[in-house]
């Protein structure tokens, strides 16, 4: 199935220069949807994670389903405020000042091997903090898995030392 034909591009947003991939385009049709995780599901389980984490929100979307077919736990990565338990929390650089992270402190057993699932990778600091809050519960980070990758914008190279599975790349 040719995924690539599933996915929008919008230019200028969300700024000028920007080329957009759109992933709403895929998600909306059942067929498209369900390749993806189905591909996503072969290229990850020799993994073997326990969890997989998703980042808001589109980690969601794509790391929710994932879960359930590899048959494991799926823990999300929410913005400041939004978890009601303690949590543990990472501020990261953004192009454009910083941003936050955090987890619940209790939401997988130390030593876990978690999979970071998200729909895309472009410059790799939400994915790097991601990985800095596997690290704080105590987990251990087998891989990063994303439908996309822009390339052109190394990402990739912020992450640490693990696997990195794309399904697209641009």
């Amino acid at each position: 199935m040719d995924l690539k034909a599933l996915i929008r591009d919008v230019p200028d947003f969300p700024k000028p220069g920007i080329l957009f991939k759109d992933i709403t385009t895929l998600l909306r049709d059942p067929a498209g949807l369900k390749h993806l995780i189905d591909v996503l599901a072969e290229k990850c389980a020799p993994l073997k994670p326990d969890y997989i984490v998703g980042m808001e929100s589109r980690g969601f979307i794509v790391g929710t389903p994932l879960a359930c077919q590899m048959g494991v736990g799926f823990v999300p990565i929410r913005k400041p405020g939004k978890l009601p338990a303690a949590v543990y929390g990472v501020d990261y650089e953004l192009e454009y000042g910083t941003d936050r992270l955090e987890v619940h402190q209790d939401a997988m057993p130390k030593g876990s091997r978690v999979l970071i699932v998200d729909d895309l990778i472009a410059t790799g600091g939400t994915a790097a903090a991601t990985g800095e809050l596997i690290n704080k519960i105590g987990c251990e980070l087998v891989g990063y898995a994303f439908a996309i990758e822009l390339k052109d914008l190394a990402g990739r190279n912020k992450l640490p030392a693990v696997p990195v599975i794309t399904v697209l790349d641009y």
